[in-house]
């Protein structure tokens, strides 16, 4: 679980938020970790809510067999809505 925590927790910000005028933008996320512990998944999840601070957007926390990529234990989804020039 310490894996999962230093993975998620010293993640720069995610390539895809950089397109986001602001973290409050995001309505929803889904937050994948590798493992059937309740206790990991919740400390992920725990990981994710503070990366957010104040702003708390609805959250699915799944724990999964495996992700894709070799050694990978977390993988988190944020879905934003955000307003164009009317």
């Amino acid at each position: 679980m310490a894996e999962i925590v230093a993975s998620l927790a010293g993640m720069p910000d995610p390539v895809a938020l950089h397109h986001v005028p602001a973290l409050t933008d995001v309505v929803k996320t889904t937050v994948y970790v590798a493992s059937s512990q309740q206790k990991d998944l919740v400390t992920a999840g725990q990981v994710v809510r503070d990366f957010f601070g104040d702003h708390d957007p609805p959250s699915t926390l799944l724990g999964v067999a495996v992700l894709g990529y070799t050694d990978q234990l977390a993988e988190v989804e944020a879905v934003a809505a955000v307003r164009t020039g009317a």
